[in-house]
This record gives C-alpha cells, structure tokens and sequence, in this order.
C-alpha cells in the first residue's frame, strides 16, 4: 500500500506503483489545476512540489509529476496548486503574478504558482535570481517572461525576513502559505515509510524515470518495477581520502548541493545550469545517465573524463556476483552495454581532482537551457608544470555511444601546452568521431562544434595560451 500526504490530507492507494503521479492526481483525486501538458517533463505545467525529510529537516523539490511513478510519493509530501491556496482569497505568490501580469491564458500559471511556492520552502537565500531560478522548468507561451520575472522578485522580498526560522514555518506563520505547512514534518515523522517492494522475476529498474517514462509511459504502468529511487543504500556522496564515491541513485540537485562537489568543481554549478530544469535535476540521477546509454548524456560525457568506474551486481538465490567496470568500457554500441539484464549498479566511483588538475565541461544546444546537446565535452588534465602528466577527453554527439577519446587523451600525455598541440589535439579528436547528421545538426557542424568545444576548454583553463580560428576539413 503506498501511503502519502497529498496536500492536507494523508493518503492510501493500491493502485500500480508504476502509474505516474499526475494520472493519480487529476483521474483519481480530481485535482485539475495539475495540467497535462507535453507529458515529457519540459514544459512544467504539471509541477508539484515533492516534501520529504533528509537529514532531520523537511525538503521540498519541485518536479514534473507526469515523470513520477507512484511508488515515489510514498511516505512524502506531494503538493498541488489546490494545496497551497488559502479559503477566500488569493495567496502572496498569486497575487505577485495577478498583479504584475504575469498570466494570460492560464494554462501554464499553476506550473508557475506551485514552483515559486517551492523557492518560499526552501531554505535557500532569498534573492530575485534565486526565484527566477524556481521556475526555469516552467515554460508559458503567452504571456512576456519579464512580467513573469517581476513576480518573482516580489516573491523573493516575501522571504528575506525569514532569518533562520525553517521556511516551511516561516511561510506558514507569515501566511504566505495555508497553516497547515507548518504541521507536515511531524506528520511525514509518523507516517509509515518502509521502502517498497514492488517485484518478482525480472523487473525493470527505475529511478527518476526521466527518461523511461518518456519512452515507455503506458507500459510502465503495468509493468513488474524494482524502485530505487528512495534506496538510502543506493544514495550519498561521500569522500574517501582522494575518491568520491555515490550511489547511483544520486540526482543532479545532489551532486549541486553537495560540499565535496562543491569543493573539487567549484564550476559545477555552471556546468548543472547548462542541463534540464530544476525539476528534472531534482529527479534525474546519475546511474539512470549512465544505463540510459544515451550518446550524448551530459553527465556521462562529465563522467567519462574523470576515469569513473562503476559496480555492477547480480543477485541469484543468497549469492551476489561482483564486479567493477571502467564507465568508458560499458558501451558496445548504440544502447547496447556489457551488462547483462540482471546485472544493477550500486556504487560508482572516480578520483578527484588535485591541485595540480584542471577539469572543464563544455555543451552546445540549440537552447541554452532545457535542451539536449548537439554536442558535448569534457576535459580532465593533470599537469607537471607546463606538461601534461594524464589526459582524458570524452565527447557526446559523435558517435553511437558517449565516447572516451582514447588516442586523442594518449596523444596529449606527455606534451607541452601549446597553440599547435591544440589544434593538432583537435586533429586528432576528429579522427576518433564518426557524427551522422540529424534534427540536432549536420555530421559536418558536429564536426566543427567538437573542435570548437576542445578549444573552449584549453582557453577556459588556461586563458593565457591564444588558439587560432581552427576550420575542420
């Protein structure tokens, strides 16, 4: 039985695990300010805010309810717009978009409601780029984004009193929010919260579910899933001496707010911006990246630089059957993985960063913002002085699979930083890449974007080496 807070009142239901949440919300709870949309997490008309304790503290994430499977509001809070509206009137974060014209037709504005109400639950600094950040996962089609993001600063000034009293009570007291926010975590502390078990034979393996409930949202509903999305065994960060280790149930918005990413790229943040929404970052994780097997997976380009390995484990009967892979070995082809059905992964690790290394991560879409690369690069060097110790360059768009530039990251092992070792460096690159052409480019632009892309990185690392315009054959 999955059981849950929606709103103000708890819940329990029986239905398939694997039903997204957003069918569950307006088929069976008749909540229809969550709208249906593109059904595909990008257009944000269907957020909720997601409440859940971590660390001893009440949590909320925005994300796309048409990509949550059931069993993943279980023993949570999950939100709509009808839950954070007051009796009689309208609240300070509609209000803010009344006011400033921030609605026209009216489709897309509870998306936006409920994202900004999630930035007043959050503990995060009230700025105005910090509110228009809350909804960079919400998208209107006609009303001007500039009224949109006046209602957001005047959301943000609601919370820059708040000091450091939990946002959630804050809100509440300050009737920013119904009364009843200030209740939940002693409510989510008595709820039944045991992890699910939802399988027999061979299940399908789902996390995030960003990118299956895309592909396979109505056989998914029925299907036998093995959710790990909420597997405290399956997520963390943690630093062990020069290694990071993590779970591969770790979603981007971990990997944002955790202190030893923090530490070791102090550039994350700007790489993360460059990926999805905010919503899909608080659901998409990095094992789902990696299995998806995508070619350009932007994670798994980051990844593949750093040397990353993975743990693979098979359970049959009482025995469990090990072992550990180098990322850059897991691809065989288009979506074809050394790795059998039965195989899962549980640990994913790489070596950090030294003092004396430099990493960039480099994207080109078509938007900047919530949009699938064209192409994408990483870089990872290690240097002795001017020389290059170790190298190691993946590039996405390319080729079949996320691809480890083998000879190129050999090739550059040993040499001086120079403008001729960059352009011969992009010479070789090119020899490694097979691109086809498609909705995302010619093989040709793919071409000259990778050897643009390895010049942005020698340049981002080092600005004081000047690279001449480099034309691909």
């Amino acid at each position: 039985m999955i059981r849950f807070i929606l709103n103000e009142k708890e819940v329990a239901t029986s239905l398939p695990p694997g039903m997204v949440l957003l069918d569950y919300i307006r088929y069976h709870k008749h909540l229809l300010g969550t709208k249906i949309g593109c059904r595909e997490g990008d257009c944000g008309a269907c957020v909720v805010l997601v409440g859940e304790i971590r660390d001893g503290e009440l949590c909320y994430k925005s994300m796309t309810s048409c990509l949550v499977p059931l069993s993943n509001a279980h023993g949570k809070h999950i939100v709509t717009v009808e839950g954070i509206n007051f009796d009689s009137e309208l609240n300070p974060v509609q209000n803010a978009l009344a006011d400033e014209g921030a609605t026209q037709c009216g489709f897309c504005t509870p998306g936006f409601v409920v994202s900004l109400a999630g930035f007043c639950l959050n503990n995060i600094e009230a700025t105005k780029a910090n509110a228009i950040a809350a909804v960079d996962g919400n998208i209107c089609r006609c009303t001007g984004y500039k009224s949109i993001e006046r209602a957001a600063a005047r959301v943000s000034e609601l919370m820059k009193s708040r000091n450091s009293e939990p946002a959630a009570v804050f809100a509440a007291r300050q009737k920013i929010l119904p009364h009843y926010f200030s209740t939940i975590k002693e409510r989510l502390q008595n709820l039944m919260n045991g992890q699910l078990v939802a399988h027999t034979t061979s299940p399908t393996v789902v996390a995030g579910g960003t990118d299956l409930y895309v592909q396979r949202h109505d056989e998914l509903t029925k299907s036998d899933i093995e959710f790990v999305f909420d597997n405290a065994a399956l997520k963390g960060i943690t630093r062990e001496g020069s290694t990071c280790s993590m779970g591969p149930s770790v979603t981007i918005t971990d990997l944002m707010e955790s202190p030893v990413i923090k530490e070791y790229f102090p550039a994350f943040h700007r790489y993360a911006k460059l990926i999805s929404s905010t919503p899909i970052r608080n659901m998409a994780t990095i094992g789902g990246n990696f299995i998806n097997a995508s070619p350009i997976g932007d994670f798994t380009i980051f990844f593949l630089a750093l040397n990353t390995k993975v743990r693979l484990v098979q359970t049959s009967g009482d025995r469990e059957f090990v072992r550990n892979i180098a990322l850059r070995n897991l691809y065989k082809g288009y979506k074809v993985l050394d790795k059998s059905p039965e195989e899962v992964v549980t640990k994913i690790w790489f070596e950090l960063p030294g003092k004396n290394s430099y990493f960039n991560f480099e994207k080109v879409s078509k938007r900047t913002h919530l949009d699938i690369a064209s192409v994408n690069s990483a870089i990872h060097l290690k240097m002795n002085g001017n020389v290059i110790d170790e190298a190691g360059l993946s590039a996405g768009g390319v080729a079949p699979i996320p691809l480890y530039l083998i000879k190129t990251s050999e090739f550059l092992r040993g040499k001086m930083i120079t403008e001729n070792l960059i352009n011969d460096t992009i010479g070789r690159a090119l020899e490694e890449i097979s691109p086809i052409s498609d909705a995302r480019g010619s093989k040709e632009y793919k071409r000259l974007l990778l050897g643009q892309l390895i010049k942005a990185h020698f340049i981002s690392l080092f600005p004081q080496i000047r690279v001449e315009t480099f034309r691909a054959p």
